[in-house]
């Protein structure tokens, strides 16, 4: 036998390894193989095997993953998505991503840089607000009461802080006691410098060495313990990173002092002040820690920022839905929301999933999901979604996607995902870092060499301290986080515009696409059939008599072109005529009664079946029309042909100008369709277009596709259907429109939310500034390091006199991830 299931918990390549390793331990199971992209699990066995035998075994193995009938999975009321609005999802990466998409169950640092991983915002984006006993804690309820064993009234329970705001205030109170104890340390070591220091008339130096030893003891031991954690683990595992720096300067001066302390006499003459005392280095490995500490706070805070486009969407999500059970209105959590549940929209209300109205007309704003200002009118039928925002009236809908699977919920899905994801630039980055710390610790060690033979007395004390110096102001995290940052910030900014980004890879194609093959069908046009002309053969009859017949006669009609003409009729404010004995003929029209008068409407063919004569020049105009390929429908009164209506393909208002754009920047744009040559050189004569390809099967867009790669271009292909999925795919970057099929979606490394051309154009210059901002960051990065190292290691000496402190390098050093960071976030502001 073989079942398949969905399996709910999966982040990464290593879980869905982990599930399959589980699943196949099963008893009596011959295989299991588990789809990572579908969230699928297949499994053979040889007789039937409960699900909860499944259930049973991912529980025992920790309970982070679930099994599921296919189907059921938005139903599963699991603790992890339970979790209120605020905390993450439990899911943690590294914001370098030192080991590609890998996340981690729990909060920590990166086995390989030593960062602090970060967590992922909260994907159910729903909160269910819950209610507590001040009195008894224990009692928690899903609405507001009175306690069951008190009577107290409940109140609200305060959701728990985020990850990453937990690590920031650990940092915080760890930075604020570093600060505490350095700063004396620091005061005591510059009173050196006065000619009289009133602090020798207290007591001897060596016993204010004493003191800085006692003082420096709290900021090495416990405020800034965890770098020297990190030093030794990345040693151990030969992934060496800042934190090897960073332990190996600091640790070095603190240990050299405490050795100068306890045993003064086994170092030269030149380490010794006049009273014998050992001249000691506490307070430069306390305030190179502590600076490091304030940069790694300043990191935590600033990474908060670079995710805060997925926050700003989770904020999208409501709390509460009003549902219609039996004619009554009541207020439910967001969890209680089932498929095909009826919910109620007051005016000024977010719209809690996605779904269709089912009674009255609205505008609503969807500019938090398309990025488009105006607002939308949406009526019967139409399908709106959760987290946008309901007008002045109240509308009735039914619940079509709830959970996980609403709008709201897949983007923010796919931003996390493309924000762990890792562009090809930063493989440059990844090579310099692999060779980066050995590089820095032999030029360290070069350096007291090259001081303690040729430098000026004391010769020691200037090639420990430059040597310390060269160690501190390294700093490969400027480069490890020069491309995810930026590829986080853009990603976001670029979900705010409606242009979803499936990787970090597709930002770094699009800005080098040459060339942009784009569909007719749903892509440059409509994709449905709407009414262009309604016109009158009758001088006695205007065209809003005309369209009133169509409209009347048509109502009665389920067919597509029926539909389009009654959806005008509507827009135009039609009367509507009382029609009787309707019938459909198939492949001709309709025909039916109005006023007693005999009413036919369809094709040729419709015309001579109600004996209804159509003129030579009544043929000759609707020709016109044909030859551009549009439908041209007669309508008959008596057997009288007395008007007609043109029924086309709509070409998108943006599409005209969206074009243009992108030929300005110069890509060239080729329009391939399944549509006949008339109809495709009528669009493209309409939008300027020089090249295009008609009667194109899904083979010959991928040929095509293939062809333009080996002239060496870089290809685009935007469509929108399931036979534009091969191209989709075979193109170096595919671009699906969010109106069209799951197939063309999934295939596409864009997605553009509102499915027009001038979603291109949003992400042709999101991908450009982003290049340009990562681009930035990594010259940044690498001057840095270029012109740090060189002067730390005293190059400027022979000729200024300059040296570089260990202190000074300490906060060059944290200040260059910073910057890089705050580089990054200046992309919130670009106009795309």
């Amino acid at each position: 036998m073989k079942h398949t299931y969905h399996i709910h918990g999966m982040t990464c390549n290593g879980c869905r390894a982990h599930v399959e390793a589980t699943l196949s331990k099963v008893e009596n199971v011959l295989k299991a193989s588990v789809n990572f992209e579908k969230a699928e699990a297949t499994i053979e066995m040889e007789s039937h095997i409960p699900i909860e035998r499944f259930q049973d075994a991912l529980k025992k193995d920790g309970g982070n993953y679930s099994i599921h009938r296919l189907g059921e999975h938005h139903h599963a009321k699991e603790e992890k998505d339970k979790q209120p609005k605020g905390k993450g999802t439990g899911v943690f990466y590294c914001p370098m991503h030192c080991e590609g998409d890998k996340t981690y169950n729990k909060p920590g640092d990166c086995p390989v840089c030593g960062m602090d991983l970060v967590e992922e915002q909260n994907l159910s984006t729903t909160s269910s607000e819950q209610w507590t006993c001040p009195m008894h804690p224990e009692v928690v309820k899903d609405q507001s009461g009175a306690c069951p064993i008190c009577g107290m009234d409940l109140v609200p329970m305060e959701a728990d802080i985020s990850a990453e705001e937990k690590t920031y205030k650990k940092l915080l109170k760890k930075f604020k006691l570093a600060l505490i104890f350095t700063l004396p340390v620091f005061l005591i070591t510059m009173s050196e410098m006065l000619t009289n220091n009133p602090l020798n008339e207290i007591m001897e130096q060596k016993y204010w060495n004493w003191i800085q030893f006692a003082l420096s003891i709290p900021v090495v031991f416990y405020a800034t313990w965890m770098f020297f954690e990190r030093a030794y683990r990345s040693i151990k595992t030969w992934n060496l990173n800042m934190f090897t720096l960073i332990g190996i300067g600091a640790g070095v001066a603190w240990l050299f002092s405490v050795f100068g302390m306890f045993f003064p006499n086994i170092f030269p003459s030149q380490f010794q002040t006049e009273s014998g005392a050992v001249h000691v280095y506490f307070e430069a490995a306390t305030v190179i820690l502590t600076l490091v500490l304030l940069g790694q706070l300043l990191e935590a805070r600033a990474h908060s920022k670079t995710n805060s486009a997925v926050k700003e969407l989770l904020k999208l999500a409501p709390n509460k839905a009003i549902k219609v059970v039996d004619g009554k209105d009541v207020e439910v959590s967001i969890d209680a929301i089932e498929l095909y549940d009826i919910l109620k929209v007051k005016p000024g209300d977010k719209i809690p999933v996605d779904g269709e109205v089912i009674e009255g007309d609205t505008t609503i704003d969807e500019s938090m999901i398309t990025g488009e200002p105006i607002p939308v009118n949406k009526t019967v039928n139409d399908k709106v979604s959760s987290g946008t925002i309901n007008g002045n009236q109240s509308f009735l809908m039914k619940a079509e996607k709830v959970g996980g699977d609403t709008l709201l919920s897949q983007i923010i899905h796919m931003v996390n995902n493309a924000s762990r994801s890792r562009a090809p630039i930063q493989n440059l980055a990844d090579k310099v870092s692999g060779y980066f710390v050995p590089i820095v610790v032999v030029i360290s060690v070069l350096t007291f060499v090259v001081w303690a033979i040729w430098g000026p007395e004391p010769v020691y004390v200037y090639a420990f301290v430059n040597a310390i110096a060269v160690l501190i102001i390294a700093c490969p995290c400027a480069l490890g986080l020069a491309t995810p940052m930026s590829v986080m910030v853009g990603v976001g900014k670029g979900a705010q515009n409606g242009v979803l980004i499936k990787n970090a890879e597709a930002l770094e194609k699009m800005d080098k696409v040459t060339t942009l093959i784009v569909d007719k069908t749903g892509t440059i046009t409509e994709g449905k059939p709407s009414v262009e002309k309604v016109g009158s053969f009758d001088d006695g009859l205007t065209e809003n008599d005309i369209l009133n017949y169509i409209v009347s006669l048509n109502r009665n009609s389920e067919h597509p072109l029926a539909e389009a003409t009654v959806s005008y009729g509507k827009e135009q404010n039609a009367d509507i005529l009382k029609s009787d004995d309707f019938s459909a003929v198939t492949g001709k029209g309709v025909e039916g009664t109005i006023n007693n008068k005999k009413v036919a409407l369809g094709n040729p063919k419709m015309m001579d079946y109600a004996n209804a004569a159509i003129s030579s020049e009544m043929a000759e105009a609707a020709k016109t029309y044909q030859k551009q390929g549009k439908t041209v429908s007669y309508l008959s009164i008596d057997k009288t042909v007395i008007g007609y209506v043109v029924i086309g393909d709509k070409i998108k208002e943006t599409s005209a100008k969206a074009i243009k754009k992108l030929q300005e920047k110069g890509i060239e744009v080729l329009m391939l369709t399944g549509d006949n040559h008339d109809t495709a050189q009528a669009v493209a004569s309409a939008l300027n277009l020089a090249d295009f390809k008609a009667s194109m099967l899904p083979e010959d867009k991928l040929r095509e596709v293939d062809k333009l790669q080996g002239k060496g271009k870089v290809v685009a292909m935007a469509g929108d259907g399931i036979n534009d999925a091969p191209a989709l795919a075979k193109s170096d970057i595919g671009i699906a429109m969010g109106t069209g099929t799951s197939v063309a979606i999934e295939s596409a490394m864009i997605t553009l939310v509102k499915g027009d051309l001038d979603g291109i154009v949003k992400a042709k210059n999101l991908s450009h500034v982003v290049m340009k901002n990562i681009k930035q960051n990594l010259f940044f990065a690498l001057v840095y390091n270029t012109l740090g190292i060189p002067i730390a290691a005293g190059v400027l000496f022979p000729f200024f006199g300059i040296l570089l402190s260990p202190m000074i390098a300490a906060l060059a050093m944290s200040f260059s991830s910073v910057s890089v960071i705050g580089n990054a976030l200046r992309l919130r502001n670009k106009k795309i």
